[in-house]
Protein backbone atom coordinates (compact mmCIF):
# COMPACT_ATOMS: atom_id res chain seq x y z
CA UNK A 1 0.00 0.00 0.00
CA UNK A 2 2.49 2.62 -1.19
CA UNK A 3 1.68 6.13 -2.36
CA UNK A 4 4.45 7.96 -4.18
CA UNK A 5 2.31 10.94 -5.24
CA UNK A 6 3.36 13.14 -2.31
CA UNK A 7 6.75 14.83 -2.77
CA UNK A 8 9.51 14.36 -0.26
CA UNK A 9 12.39 12.06 0.62
CA UNK A 10 10.06 9.62 2.43
CA UNK A 11 7.69 9.23 -0.53
CA UNK A 12 6.81 5.54 -0.83
CA UNK A 13 7.14 4.89 2.92
CA UNK A 14 3.87 3.68 4.46
CA UNK A 15 3.21 4.36 8.12
CA UNK A 16 0.35 2.81 10.10
CA UNK A 17 -0.17 5.02 13.13
CA UNK A 18 -2.16 3.67 16.08
CA UNK A 19 -1.13 6.50 18.41
CA UNK A 20 -3.39 9.11 20.00
CA UNK A 21 -3.06 12.43 21.80
CA UNK A 22 0.00 14.46 20.74
CA UNK A 23 3.47 12.86 20.77
CA UNK A 24 2.75 10.04 18.31
CA UNK A 25 0.59 12.17 15.99
CA UNK A 26 3.33 14.81 15.94
CA UNK A 27 5.87 12.17 14.89
CA UNK A 28 3.69 10.79 12.10
CA UNK A 29 2.83 14.31 10.91
CA UNK A 30 6.52 15.10 10.42
CA UNK A 31 6.94 11.84 8.52
CA UNK A 32 3.96 12.80 6.36
CA UNK A 33 5.45 16.26 5.82
CA UNK A 34 8.47 14.46 4.37
CA UNK A 35 6.29 12.51 1.95
CA UNK A 36 5.33 9.35 3.84
CA UNK A 37 1.84 7.91 3.48
CA UNK A 38 0.40 7.95 7.00
CA UNK A 39 -2.68 5.87 7.77
CA UNK A 40 -4.10 7.04 11.07
CA UNK A 41 -6.00 4.18 12.71
CA UNK A 42 -8.69 5.49 15.05
CA UNK A 43 -11.30 4.02 17.34
CA UNK A 44 -15.01 4.08 16.44
CA UNK A 45 -17.16 6.97 17.50
CA UNK A 46 -14.64 9.41 18.97
CA UNK A 47 -11.36 8.70 17.22
CA UNK A 48 -8.13 10.17 18.54
CA UNK A 49 -8.49 11.65 22.04
CA UNK A 50 -7.19 14.97 20.72
CA UNK A 51 -10.27 15.42 18.51
CA UNK A 52 -12.06 16.38 21.74
CA UNK A 53 -9.33 18.65 23.13
CA UNK A 54 -10.80 22.11 23.37
CA UNK A 55 -12.03 24.73 23.25
CA UNK A 56 -11.14 26.26 20.92
CA UNK A 57 -13.10 24.39 18.28
CA UNK A 58 -13.73 25.71 14.76
CA UNK A 59 -16.81 24.21 13.16
CA UNK A 60 -16.47 21.31 15.57
CA UNK A 61 -12.76 20.72 14.84
CA UNK A 62 -10.21 20.96 17.64
CA UNK A 63 -7.39 23.45 17.02
CA UNK A 64 -5.03 21.15 18.94
CA UNK A 65 -5.97 18.16 16.78
CA UNK A 66 -5.58 20.17 13.58
CA UNK A 67 -2.09 21.25 14.65
CA UNK A 68 -0.73 17.67 14.70
CA UNK A 69 -2.62 15.76 12.02
CA UNK A 70 -2.13 17.30 8.58
CA UNK A 71 -1.26 15.12 5.58
CA UNK A 72 -2.83 11.90 6.94
CA UNK A 73 -5.56 9.42 6.09
CA UNK A 74 -8.08 8.29 8.72
CA UNK A 75 -9.25 4.68 8.98
CA UNK A 76 -11.59 3.66 11.80
CA UNK A 77 -11.09 0.10 13.10
CA UNK A 78 -12.90 -1.55 15.99
CA UNK A 79 -10.15 -3.59 17.62
CA UNK A 80 -12.70 -5.15 19.98
CA UNK A 81 -14.18 -6.97 17.00
CA UNK A 82 -12.31 -10.04 15.69
CA UNK A 83 -12.71 -8.86 12.10
CA UNK A 84 -11.41 -5.46 13.17
CA UNK A 85 -8.27 -7.08 14.57
CA UNK A 86 -7.79 -8.87 11.26
CA UNK A 87 -8.11 -5.56 9.41
CA UNK A 88 -5.52 -4.00 11.74
CA UNK A 89 -3.09 -6.84 11.06
CA UNK A 90 -3.65 -6.49 7.32
CA UNK A 91 -2.84 -2.78 7.60
CA UNK A 92 0.33 -3.49 9.58
CA UNK A 93 1.37 -6.21 7.14
CA UNK A 94 1.15 -3.71 4.29
CA UNK A 95 3.23 -1.07 6.09
CA UNK A 96 6.89 -0.18 6.41
CA UNK A 97 6.38 1.44 9.82
CA UNK A 98 3.97 0.75 12.68
CA UNK A 99 3.55 3.21 15.55
CA UNK A 100 1.63 2.68 18.79
CA UNK A 101 1.26 4.16 22.28
CA UNK A 102 -1.01 1.56 23.88
CA UNK A 103 -0.53 -0.03 27.29
CA UNK A 104 1.45 -3.31 27.28
CA UNK A 105 -1.52 -5.48 28.23
CA UNK A 106 -3.61 -4.26 25.32
CA UNK A 107 -0.72 -4.74 22.89
CA UNK A 108 -0.36 -8.42 23.75
CA UNK A 109 -4.12 -8.97 23.60
CA UNK A 110 -4.25 -7.52 20.08
CA UNK A 111 -1.13 -9.36 18.98
CA UNK A 112 0.64 -6.10 18.13
CA UNK A 113 3.37 -6.19 20.77
CA UNK A 114 6.85 -5.72 19.37
CA UNK A 115 7.95 -9.32 19.97
CA UNK A 116 5.02 -10.75 18.01
CA UNK A 117 5.25 -8.32 15.11
CA UNK A 118 9.05 -8.49 14.87
CA UNK A 119 8.79 -12.26 14.47
CA UNK A 120 5.98 -12.01 11.93
CA UNK A 121 7.34 -9.06 9.94
CA UNK A 122 11.14 -8.92 10.32
CA UNK A 123 11.35 -5.97 7.94
CA UNK A 124 8.87 -3.85 9.93
CA UNK A 125 9.97 -0.69 11.74
CA UNK A 126 8.09 -0.82 15.04
CA UNK A 127 7.97 2.41 17.06
CA UNK A 128 6.64 2.29 20.62
CA UNK A 129 5.88 5.65 22.23
CA UNK A 130 5.19 5.65 25.95
CA UNK A 131 5.53 7.61 29.15
CA UNK A 132 8.47 5.68 30.58
CA UNK A 133 9.81 3.21 28.00
CA UNK A 134 9.49 -0.50 27.25
CA UNK A 135 11.37 -1.69 30.35
CA UNK A 136 12.05 -0.68 33.93
CA UNK A 137 9.82 -0.87 37.02
CA UNK A 138 7.44 1.85 35.74
CA UNK A 139 7.21 0.83 32.08
CA UNK A 140 3.49 0.16 32.35
CA UNK A 141 2.53 3.46 34.02
CA UNK A 142 0.57 5.98 31.95
CA UNK A 143 2.52 9.08 31.07
CA UNK A 144 1.58 12.61 30.07
CA UNK A 145 3.55 15.76 29.30
CA UNK A 146 2.98 17.22 32.78
CA UNK A 147 4.14 14.05 34.52
CA UNK A 148 7.29 13.83 32.37
CA UNK A 149 8.17 17.47 33.00
CA UNK A 150 7.77 16.90 36.73
CA UNK A 151 9.71 13.66 36.92
CA UNK A 152 12.59 14.74 34.65
CA UNK A 153 13.43 17.82 36.69
CA UNK A 154 12.32 20.34 34.08
CA UNK A 155 9.74 21.80 36.46
CA UNK A 156 12.26 21.99 39.29
CA UNK A 157 14.28 24.62 37.43
CA UNK A 158 11.36 26.49 35.85
CA UNK A 159 9.48 29.40 37.38
CA UNK A 160 10.01 32.70 39.11
CA UNK A 161 12.95 33.04 41.47
CA UNK A 162 11.85 31.90 44.91
CA UNK A 163 8.55 30.67 43.50
CA UNK A 164 6.95 27.29 42.97
CA UNK A 165 8.14 24.95 40.20
CA UNK A 166 6.23 25.48 36.96
CA UNK A 167 5.45 23.45 33.86
CA UNK A 168 6.81 24.83 30.60
CA UNK A 169 3.48 26.03 29.24
CA UNK A 170 3.29 24.08 25.99
CA UNK A 171 3.27 20.40 25.08
CA UNK A 172 7.07 20.33 25.30
CA UNK A 173 7.54 16.65 26.15
CA UNK A 174 5.05 15.51 23.50
CA UNK A 175 6.40 17.64 20.68
CA UNK A 176 10.07 16.85 21.28
CA UNK A 177 9.26 13.15 21.75
CA UNK A 178 7.49 13.28 18.38
CA UNK A 179 10.58 14.83 16.82
CA UNK A 180 12.80 12.14 18.35
CA UNK A 181 10.52 9.37 17.11
CA UNK A 182 10.45 10.85 13.59
CA UNK A 183 14.26 11.07 13.62
CA UNK A 184 14.68 7.45 14.72
CA UNK A 185 12.10 6.19 12.23
CA UNK A 186 13.77 8.08 9.40
CA UNK A 187 17.14 6.56 10.33
CA UNK A 188 15.62 3.08 10.52
CA UNK A 189 13.99 3.62 7.12
CA UNK A 190 17.41 4.25 5.59
CA UNK A 191 18.66 0.91 6.88
CA UNK A 192 15.41 -0.82 5.92
CA UNK A 193 15.79 0.40 2.34
CA UNK A 194 19.43 -0.71 2.25
CA UNK A 195 19.19 -4.11 3.98
CA UNK A 196 15.51 -4.98 4.31
CA UNK A 197 15.88 -5.19 8.09
CA UNK A 198 13.29 -3.85 10.49
CA UNK A 199 13.79 -2.16 13.85
CA UNK A 200 12.19 -1.77 17.26
CA UNK A 201 12.25 1.86 18.39
CA UNK A 202 11.59 2.71 22.03
CA UNK A 203 10.81 6.41 22.65
CA UNK A 204 9.45 7.80 25.91
CA UNK A 205 8.41 11.16 27.31
CA UNK A 206 10.71 10.74 30.30
CA UNK A 207 13.76 9.92 28.18
CA UNK A 208 13.03 12.92 25.98
CA UNK A 209 12.79 15.29 28.92
CA UNK A 210 15.98 13.86 30.42
CA UNK A 211 17.66 14.68 27.10
CA UNK A 212 16.26 18.21 27.29
CA UNK A 213 17.75 18.46 30.78
CA UNK A 214 21.14 17.03 29.70
CA UNK A 215 23.21 20.19 30.38
CA UNK A 216 21.59 20.75 33.77
CA UNK A 217 22.02 17.09 34.76
CA UNK A 218 25.64 17.10 33.61
CA UNK A 219 26.36 20.29 35.57
CA UNK A 220 24.70 18.89 38.70
CA UNK A 221 26.67 15.64 38.53
CA UNK A 222 29.83 17.71 38.09
CA UNK A 223 29.21 19.46 41.39
CA UNK A 224 26.77 22.30 40.69
CA UNK A 225 24.42 22.86 43.66
CA UNK A 226 20.84 21.65 43.39
CA UNK A 227 19.11 24.19 41.10
CA UNK A 228 15.75 25.76 41.83
CA UNK A 229 13.34 28.03 39.94
CA UNK A 230 15.21 31.24 39.22
CA UNK A 231 13.32 33.08 36.52
CA UNK A 232 15.96 32.04 34.03
CA UNK A 233 18.79 33.90 35.76
CA UNK A 234 20.97 30.89 36.58
CA UNK A 235 22.30 29.91 33.16
CA UNK A 236 25.88 28.73 32.90
CA UNK A 237 26.31 31.87 30.80
CA UNK A 238 26.39 35.37 32.21
CA UNK A 239 24.79 37.69 31.07
CA UNK A 240 21.95 35.46 29.80
CA UNK A 241 18.50 36.46 31.11
CA UNK A 242 15.61 38.89 30.95
CA UNK A 243 15.84 42.55 31.93
CA UNK A 244 13.29 45.30 32.43
CA UNK A 245 13.49 48.38 30.22
CA UNK A 246 11.54 51.63 30.41
CA UNK A 247 8.40 49.95 29.08
CA UNK A 248 8.71 46.14 28.93
CA UNK A 249 11.10 43.23 29.41
CA UNK A 250 13.66 42.01 26.92
CA UNK A 251 16.21 39.20 26.97
CA UNK A 252 19.94 39.56 26.40
CA UNK A 253 22.07 36.50 25.60
CA UNK A 254 25.85 36.89 25.91
CA UNK A 255 27.41 33.73 24.51
CA UNK A 256 31.07 34.70 24.34
CA UNK A 257 33.63 37.26 25.47
CA UNK A 258 33.41 39.35 22.29
CA UNK A 259 29.66 39.75 22.80
CA UNK A 260 30.35 40.86 26.36
CA UNK A 261 32.65 43.59 25.13
CA UNK A 262 30.07 44.75 22.58
CA UNK A 263 27.32 44.82 25.23
CA UNK A 264 29.46 47.00 27.46
CA UNK A 265 30.22 49.37 24.58
CA UNK A 266 26.55 49.69 23.59
CA UNK A 267 25.38 50.31 27.17
CA UNK A 268 28.22 52.65 28.11
CA UNK A 269 29.67 50.25 30.69
CA UNK A 270 33.28 50.62 29.61
CA UNK A 271 34.48 50.20 33.18
CA UNK A 272 33.01 46.70 33.26
CA UNK A 273 34.59 45.88 29.91
CA UNK A 274 37.98 46.91 31.28
CA UNK A 275 37.66 44.89 34.49
CA UNK A 276 40.01 41.85 34.19
CA UNK A 277 37.92 39.71 36.53
CA UNK A 278 34.95 40.03 34.15
CA UNK A 279 36.89 39.19 31.01
CA UNK A 280 35.67 35.59 30.78
CA UNK A 281 32.44 33.80 31.55
CA UNK A 282 33.75 32.20 34.73
CA UNK A 283 34.48 35.63 36.17
CA UNK A 284 31.18 37.08 35.01
CA UNK A 285 29.35 34.12 36.51
CA UNK A 286 31.07 34.69 39.86
CA UNK A 287 30.01 38.35 39.78
CA UNK A 288 26.65 37.82 38.08
CA UNK A 289 24.57 39.86 40.52
CA UNK A 290 26.60 43.06 40.45
CA UNK A 291 27.09 42.90 36.67
CA UNK A 292 23.38 42.29 35.98
CA UNK A 293 22.38 45.08 38.37
CA UNK A 294 24.55 47.51 36.37
CA UNK A 295 23.22 46.28 33.03
CA UNK A 296 19.62 46.48 34.29
CA UNK A 297 20.11 50.05 35.48
CA UNK A 298 21.33 51.09 32.03
CA UNK A 299 18.60 49.26 30.12
CA UNK A 300 15.84 50.93 32.12
CA UNK A 301 16.85 54.25 30.57
CA UNK A 302 15.45 53.31 27.15
CA UNK A 303 12.50 51.48 25.65
CA UNK A 304 12.56 47.82 24.72
CA UNK A 305 12.28 48.57 21.01
CA UNK A 306 15.15 51.04 21.16
CA UNK A 307 17.43 48.60 22.97
CA UNK A 308 16.59 45.60 20.78
CA UNK A 309 17.33 47.65 17.67
CA UNK A 310 20.59 49.03 19.07
CA UNK A 311 21.80 45.69 20.42
CA UNK A 312 20.93 43.96 17.16
CA UNK A 313 22.84 46.60 15.19
CA UNK A 314 25.94 45.70 17.23
CA UNK A 315 25.47 41.91 16.99
CA UNK A 316 24.43 41.44 20.60
CA UNK A 317 21.69 38.76 20.76
CA UNK A 318 18.52 40.26 22.23
CA UNK A 319 14.77 40.06 21.80
CA UNK A 320 11.47 41.34 23.03
CA UNK A 321 9.61 38.78 25.10
CA UNK A 322 6.78 38.48 22.64
CA UNK A 323 3.16 37.62 23.27
CA UNK A 324 1.57 35.12 20.89
CA UNK A 325 -0.27 37.96 19.13
CA UNK A 326 3.16 39.44 18.39
CA UNK A 327 4.66 36.08 17.43
CA UNK A 328 2.04 35.40 14.74
CA UNK A 329 2.69 38.82 13.17
CA UNK A 330 6.49 38.74 13.54
CA UNK A 331 8.03 39.68 10.16
CA UNK A 332 10.56 36.83 10.37
CA UNK A 333 7.84 34.29 11.19
CA UNK A 334 5.77 35.55 8.27
CA UNK A 335 8.72 35.63 5.88
CA UNK A 336 9.47 32.00 6.71
CA UNK A 337 5.80 31.08 6.14
CA UNK A 338 5.85 29.31 9.49
CA UNK A 339 2.07 29.48 9.94
CA UNK A 340 0.18 27.04 7.72
CA UNK A 341 -3.53 27.80 7.25
CA UNK A 342 -5.55 24.59 7.29
CA UNK A 343 -7.24 24.20 3.89
CA UNK A 344 -10.93 25.05 4.29
CA UNK A 345 -10.15 25.50 7.96
CA UNK A 346 -11.95 28.80 8.60
CA UNK A 347 -9.10 30.17 10.66
CA UNK A 348 -7.49 26.92 11.84
CA UNK A 349 -3.70 26.77 11.50
CA UNK A 350 -0.83 24.40 12.02
CA UNK A 351 2.85 25.31 12.23
CA UNK A 352 5.44 24.46 9.59
CA UNK A 353 7.63 21.54 10.58
CA UNK A 354 10.94 22.78 12.06
CA UNK A 355 12.91 21.86 8.96
CA UNK A 356 12.89 23.02 5.35
CA UNK A 357 14.25 21.02 2.42
CA UNK A 358 15.42 22.55 -0.83
CA UNK A 359 13.79 19.65 -2.65
CA UNK A 360 10.42 20.64 -1.15
CA UNK A 361 10.07 24.36 -1.93
CA UNK A 362 6.43 24.25 -0.82
CA UNK A 363 5.35 22.35 2.28
CA UNK A 364 2.91 19.49 2.04
CA UNK A 365 -0.20 20.89 3.70
CA UNK A 366 -3.27 18.70 3.30
CA UNK A 367 -6.19 19.20 5.65
CA UNK A 368 -6.40 16.88 8.66
CA UNK A 369 -8.69 13.94 7.91
CA UNK A 370 -12.26 13.68 9.07
CA UNK A 371 -12.86 10.62 11.22
CA UNK A 372 -12.97 7.50 9.03
CA UNK A 373 -12.82 9.51 5.81
CA UNK A 374 -10.39 7.08 4.16
CA UNK A 375 -11.56 3.72 5.52
CA UNK A 376 -12.98 2.45 2.23
CA UNK A 377 -10.22 3.79 0.00
CA UNK A 378 -7.43 2.36 2.15
CA UNK A 379 -9.08 -1.05 2.46
CA UNK A 380 -9.73 -1.17 -1.27
CA UNK A 381 -6.03 -0.52 -1.86
CA UNK A 382 -5.32 -3.46 0.42
CA UNK A 383 -7.42 -5.64 -1.89
CA UNK A 384 -10.74 -5.67 -0.02
CA UNK A 385 -13.77 -5.86 -2.31
CA UNK A 386 -16.46 -3.18 -1.87
CA UNK A 387 -18.95 -5.82 -0.74
CA UNK A 388 -16.52 -7.03 1.95
CA UNK A 389 -15.94 -3.47 3.18
CA UNK A 390 -19.68 -2.84 3.30
CA UNK A 391 -20.15 -6.00 5.37
CA UNK A 392 -17.34 -5.00 7.75
CA UNK A 393 -19.08 -1.67 8.26
CA UNK A 394 -22.43 -3.36 8.90
CA UNK A 395 -20.81 -5.76 11.37
CA UNK A 396 -19.15 -2.90 13.26
CA UNK A 397 -15.60 -4.09 12.55
CA UNK A 398 -14.73 -0.83 10.81
CA UNK A 399 -16.40 2.54 10.57
CA UNK A 400 -16.64 4.76 7.51
CA UNK A 401 -16.99 8.51 7.52
CA UNK A 402 -19.31 10.22 5.11
CA UNK A 403 -16.75 10.45 2.30
CA UNK A 404 -15.72 6.85 2.90
CA UNK A 405 -19.33 5.63 2.84
CA UNK A 406 -19.86 7.41 -0.48
CA UNK A 407 -16.75 5.65 -1.83
CA UNK A 408 -18.22 2.28 -0.85
CA UNK A 409 -21.52 3.16 -2.52
CA UNK A 410 -19.70 3.96 -5.75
Amino acid sequence: MHDTSAPGPLAGLTVVDLTTSYAGPTASMYLADLGATVVKVERPGKGDDARAWGPPFVNGASAWFASANRNKKSVVVNVRHPDGIRVLHDLIGSADVFMQNLNPGKLAKLGVDHQTLAAKYPNLIYCALSGFGLNGPDHDLPGYDLVAQARSGIMSVTGAKGGSPQRVSTALSDIVTGMCAALAISAAAVRQARTGEGEVIDVSLLDTDLAIMAPRIAAHLAGEPEPAPSGGTDSVLAVYQSFPTADRDIVVAIGNDAMWQRLCAVTGLEDLAAEPSYADNEGRQAHRREICDRVAEKLQRGTAAEWVALLGKHAVPASLIQSLSEVVSDPQVLARKALLPVPDGDGLHSVHSPFRLASQPEPRNERFPELGADTAAVLQRLGYEPETIEQLVKDGAVEAGRASAEAIAR
